[in-house]
């Protein structure tokens, strides 16, 4: 019985004989070939796994190489981190103490934000989202503000010069030692006190969420009357810029249906209670 063998250079045609069997050089060579035969599948294995290791290597190598996200800088209402967990809110300000600089809270991961022990992780990603937006400049109230001292900015109506034909009213933050303008808005008395528009107008910030209600009230979240109702302060307060997030009521949406249906039995079994107890 002869056949071919394509896959052998050496040998290019087997005899085999019924009666003697295989020669011993066919012998040998079939041997070998039967074995790398049975090894490819292995060999095969091997490889792939090898292969996807070194792209799962080239990979993380990449991902180290990434450019770290920038450090911003502290502004004058956040001048701190205690400051900052404390505006963001959700009791973040305990964990105050494992953050010794400002650098060093706005360069954690989240893997490094979990050694340190912040739990659970929904407080994790928040910490991390608020440090995002703080990147991007998305900051809450306050964060225009340009003059604080010790957690508290002052707010007070600015007026336009008596030269100026415009009548129109502003809400500015000014510095503490500023003193607040005089009611009349006569040009004498416009050049004697000290205006907020009159001193610096470059200095002068217009916050946002700020605005003028009638003739000399300044609303705004968070906004404190000062004694004699020149002006406003706002404080650094707990959870100023909190993502409120949502409370669930009877049970939460899986189990408000049978929560309620246990209320409504529980309210018609007083009532018939009353009424048997109102005919006995």
């Amino acid at each position: 019985v002869k056949f071919r063998d394509q896959r052998s250079s050496a040998c290019e045609t087997l005899t085999l004989t019924l009666e003697s069997g295989w020669t011993s050089c066919h012998s040998t060579h079939w041997t070998f070939k039967m074995k790398g035969e049975r090894l490819r599948p292995t060999f095969g294995l091997l490889l792939q796994s090898g292969s996807a290791f070194s792209r799962t290597g080239q990979i993380r190598q990449l991902h180290k190489t990434r450019p770290a996200h920038p450090i911003p800088k502290p502004v004058p209402f956040v001048p701190d981190v205690p400051t900052f967990l404390t505006l963001i809110g959700r009791g973040l300000n305990k964990y105050a103490n494992k953050f010794p600089s400002w650098n060093a809270l706005f360069s954690l991961t989240s893997p490094e934000l979990k050694e340190l022990g912040i739990e659970p992780p929904r407080n994790r990603r928040y910490l991390l989202q608020w440090m995002q937006k703080y990147r991007k400049g998305s900051l809450g109230i306050g964060g225009d503000f340009r003059h604080v001292k010790n957690g508290e900015a002052v707010l007070r109506i600015a007026t336009p010069p008596a030269n100026t034909l415009k009548n129109t009213k502003w809400v500015v933050n000014v510095p503490h030692d500023i003193a607040p303008a005089e009611e009349s808005a006569t040009e004498t008395s416009s050049k004697k006190s000290k205006k907020p528009a009159a001193q610096n107008e470059s200095e002068l910030v217009r916050p946002n969420g700020y605005t003028i209600v009638g003739a000399q009230t300044i609303a705004g979240p968070y906004a404190q009357t000062l004694p004699g109702g020149s002006g406003v302060v706002v404080k650094v307060t707990e959870g100023m810029w909190e993502d409120r997030q949502g409370r669930k009521i009877d049970g939460g949406e899986r189990r408000r249906a049978e929560t309620r249906f246990k209320k409504r039995s529980a309210e018609r079994r007083a009532e018939r209670e009353a009424e048997m107890l109102a005919k006995m």
